[in-house]
């Protein structure tokens, strides 16, 4: 029996972290793996592909509603293809630290057993670009061994994604956490591919996988599905299963280099992603 893989992906807000998650996930429990998600951002939106649109009462909202003495049952809930779902919530608007929740919520799963031995992949998808207080908590108390970072070809992607770097840096000697790779969610810019392969480089790491743009994504979400259960047998669906795929084979781990501002800003010079006479710094 291995031991489970724990994987948090980051990346900038809306780059379609949680979509590309759902998508890769359905595409490992389709090739018989077992896994569990673990939404961590408080919009709860990580298993709702998954799940057929249903919206998941939050860990912390049950916790509220129901005190102490909740059972597995009440979080938990089984998705597509036995993918297993969690929605760990945030507090109410204006009160506490959303990050919290991770804490709160993962503490729980382990108490009351969600851990079991015939998991393969535990993935937790994490709000936005934030690595700091509850949101580093997947990387920084050692749960998840394993980072993804979800990019394109825009400035602001890339800029979130060097922070996330920074913040990955930081905690490998403490936690063991390691990048395993920048996972491109394109979004058909100029030169996309050719800068993402530069930038993972730098970063020192590499392109894990390109998954191209396509409007069959957006449809697979109005219908509350992700593009395998959607129209599986479409080219999209088949990047997906590519990308689980070569989440499956990665071996190569590492502590990335994060770039300094000025060496950031000269790579997406080089592509035409910042003028010269530019009045904004990133």
């Amino acid at each position: 029996m291995g031991e489970i893989r724990q994987i948090a992906i980051y990346g900038k807000g809306g780059i379609g972290k949680s979509t590309t998650t759902q998508n890769l996930t359905a595409g490992l429990s389709e090739l018989g793996k077992k896994v569990m998600v673990v939404g961590c951002d408080p919009k709860a939106d990580s298993t709702r592909l998954l799940l057929g649109g249903l919206a998941q009462k939050t860990v912390l909202d049950t916790l509220r509603e129901e005190g102490d003495g909740v059972k597995l049952e009440r979080i938990l809930k089984e998705g597509f293809g036995g993918t297993r779902c969690v929605e760990s919530g945030g507090p109410e608007p204006g009160v506490g630290c959303a990050g919290r929740g991770i804490i709160t919520s993962i503490g729980l799963l382990e108490n009351l057993g969600a851990y079991t031995e015939d998991l393969d992949y535990v993935f937790y998808d994490v709000l936005g670009d934030v690595v700091c207080g509850g949101f580093a908590m997947p990387i920084r108390e050692g749960k998840a061994k394993e980072i993804y970072i979800v990019a394109s070809g825009e400035m602001m992607a890339l800029y979130a994604a060097n922070n996330i770097a920074k913040g990955i840096k930081r905690y490998a000697k403490s936690g063991g956490v390691r990048l395993g790779g920048i996972i491109c969610n394109s979004r058909n810019v100029d030169r996309e591919l050719d800068l993402l392969r530069a930038f993972s480089k730098e970063l020192g790491t590499k392109l894990l996988y390109f998954v191209p743009r396509d409007n069959i994504v957006q449809h697979a979400e109005i219908n509350r599905k992700t593009v395998i259960e959607y129209r599986p047998d479409s080219s999209q669906a088949n990047e997906y299963r590519s990308l689980a795929q070569a989440v499956i084979d990665n071996k190569d781990y590492s502590i990335p280099t994060p770039m300094e501002q000025d060496r950031l800003e000269e790579i997406l010079l080089e592509f035409g992603l910042m003028n010269i006479g530019d009045d904004y710094k990133i």
